[in-house]
């Protein structure tokens, strides 16, 4: 079934564009109920539901803090995880003479 666009008005074909839209938005709810179908079936089968189950299946860890590891011993309160910037201190103590093993926790 080949349509000559060519031989088209342009009203001919704007409503042709929107007969597509349209098909493709049934298309699409369509295909979104079958997804959901099959998921369903899927998690079933190991004896759950899909209300069950996290939506992405993972935990975030994004704004989980990591934990320290190094610290000034001048004043334990200040602590480094090892990522990002080295504070003040870590290079202060490092232009001491320190070595970066004798600031880890």
């Amino acid at each position: 079934m080949a349509i000559d666009l060519e031989k088209m008005s342009r009203k001919e074909l704007l409503e042709l564009r929107n007969r597509v839209e349209k098909a493709l938005k049934s298309a699409e709810i369509h295909e979104r109920k079958e997804a959901l179908k099959a998921a369903e079936k899927a998690v079933a089968a190991y004896g759950f539901s899909l209300s069950e189950l996290p939506l992405d299946g993972i935990k975030p860890t994004k704004g989980v803090k990591a934990s320290p590891k190094y610290h000034n011993p001048s004043d334990p309160s200040q602590t480094w995880t090892g990522r990002g910037r080295k504070p003040k201190w870590v290079h202060d103590a490092l232009k001491a003479g320190a070595d970066i093993s004798d600031l880890e926790i």
